[in-house]
């Protein structure tokens, strides 16, 4: 899909008041600075064609299988009419209330038990009026697995409909179309980084523990949800990476999710941190280009202290080049990363280039990818479909790639590992747009395996004792997680 039509809609959908400014007061009871009002899309045609086909060819390219087509009432009601007119697609209308009369159904149209219907709707927040309509088609007999929004307010709808087994793919995401507004100056940077804050504040979606199984804070009920795994039954995967295998027998060995990023600029103090933290963490993240007096003896003894210890190292390069460039970058150069570091990332910005350019490398090393889905710096760009594009290209890609960077689980397939930056005790925020969570927001509440956390203990007067404290904080969160605190 390209940016340049996104970029046109989204000012169109200005142009027509579709998107507002102000205090409004949201279905949810949420009162938000921005309102995106698409009911006034009936009254533009053309606007409404526009919609329509980017919805049918956002389903084209994630190539959806599906039955029949239904729109959330009312509003998405006359966007999957066009669409089903115009490419004679079956389609469905549920009824928010029974007739008292006829047949009394709640669904409208032809279809037969065992169909799969793919669900069409405007905006998502919370997600609910999409699982709402997908229970009315449940009760039918029908499965839904997909959905398609036009616009995605980012505040935890779409981790909600994963926890309830639908994969809702957004057209649109806040973010973007707040960049968009803010380069047209059609907002000012106050507005834009008023809302963008609002969003990052307001996620709607938690993830809490009932008998076992994740479900929403609304506390609807779960469908087809398996029992949370613990690290160890999850390493034990048929479908999980070795790396990853390993990853998670060592967390469940030394009872640490922990992730220490030693940014340092000197490799003594380095290897040191390594040495005095490495039986309090799972892994050390390095940033070796800082390094002011790096030399090729670092390498050995670094990978000498992970053995020592049994901890892995990752290299945080975040490669973003073409495939044959970052090959380059991986095996040789000053550094030559591959040799040591177990594991590196990659930003999905390239394409499937960049991952196959450091799988030619790292596969035949036993070494393995995580790509970035999300970033923890205020404003970062790393949502929405970005997000959904990472989670693709890594499920095409894992036999190198096992996980990703991110700020909650995005994927419900066990195999992977999420691993999130950006943790300290105190939530918060620092002057350079970095924002962070707790442990227990990151792994319990967010659903992620993995905290990062690097200034919150090299700040420390005490990096071993907060160490210890971060180790015992994440691993508690991780066994309230499991329903074991």
């Amino acid at each position: 899909m390209e940016n340049v039509c996104l970029d046109n809609l989204i000012l169109k959908l200005h142009d027509v008041n579709a998107v507002k400014f102000g205090e409004y007061k949201l279905k949810s009871g949420m009162i938000t600075p921005i309102y995106v009002d698409l009911r006034v899309l009936v009254s533009h045609p053309s606007l409404m064609n526009q919609v329509s086909s980017l919805i049918y060819q956002r389903a084209q390219e994630e190539e959806l299988k599906f039955d029949s087509v239904c729109g959330v009432p009312y509003t998405a009601l006359p966007l999957a009419t066009i669409i089903c007119s115009r490419h004679e697609l079956p389609m469905l209308i549920r009824r928010k209330e029974a007739k008292e009369y006829g047949t009394k159904r709640m669904v409208e149209g032809a279809f037969c038990e065992g169909e799969t219907c793919l669900i069409i709707e405007d905006t998502v927040t919370t997600g609910t009026s999409i699982l709402e309509t997908a229970e009315v088609l449940y009760k039918e007999g029908l499965k839904v697995t997909d959905a398609i929004v036009l616009m995605d307010r980012e505040q935890g709808g779409v981790e909600m409909l994963r926890s309830q087994g639908i994969r809702l793919h957004p057209i649109i995401s806040m973010f973007k179309l707040l960049n968009v507004l803010l380069a047209a100056e059609r907002i000012d940077a106050q507005t834009a980084q008023s809302v963008r804050k609002f969003i990052l504040a307001n996620n709607t979606f938690s993830p809490k523990e009932e008998n076992g199984h994740f479900s929403p804070v609304s506390k609807k009920p779960c469908k087809d949800q398996t029992q949370e795994l613990s690290y160890g039954a999850r390493a034990k995967l048929p479908n999980t990476h070795p790396l990853a295998s390993k990853l998670l027998r060592i967390m469940e060995e030394k009872q640490s999710n922990l992730c220490v990023s030693a940014d340092m600029a000197g490799r003594k103090e380095l290897l040191q941190l390594a040495d005095s933290l490495g039986s309090k963490i799972c892994l050390l993240k390095t940033h070796v280009d800082i390094l002011q007096d790096y030399a090729p003896g670092f390498n050995q003894a670094l990978t000498a202290l992970a053995e020592k210890h049994n901890f892995l190292i990752f290299e945080d390069r975040k490669f973003a080049d073409i495939g044959n460039t970052v090959k380059h970058q991986y095996e040789g150069g000053l550094y030559k990363i591959s040799s040591w570091s177990h594991i590196v990332n990659a930003h999905a910005v390239p394409g499937p280039g960049v991952v196959k350019g450091l799988s030619a490398v790292g596969k035949p090393l036993g070494r393995g990818c995580l790509l970035i889905a999300q970033m923890s710096s205020e404003g970062s760009l790393a949502t929405g479909e970005y997000t959904q594009a990472a989670l693709k290209m890594a499920k095409e890609h894992s036999d190198f790639v096992f996980g990703f960077i991110c700020g909650s689980n995005i994927s419900r397939q066990p195999e992977f590992i999420h691993m999130t930056p950006g943790v300290k005790m105190q939530a918060g925020g620092d002057d350079l747009g970095q924002q962070y969570a707790s442990p227990e927001e990151v792994i319990c509440n967010k659903g992620s395996d993995v905290i990062i956390v690097g200034r919150g203990i090299l700040g420390a007067a005490d990096r071993v004792e907060m160490a210890e404290s971060y180790r015992k904080s994440g691993w508690e969160a991780y066994r309230k997680r499991l329903g074991q605190a």
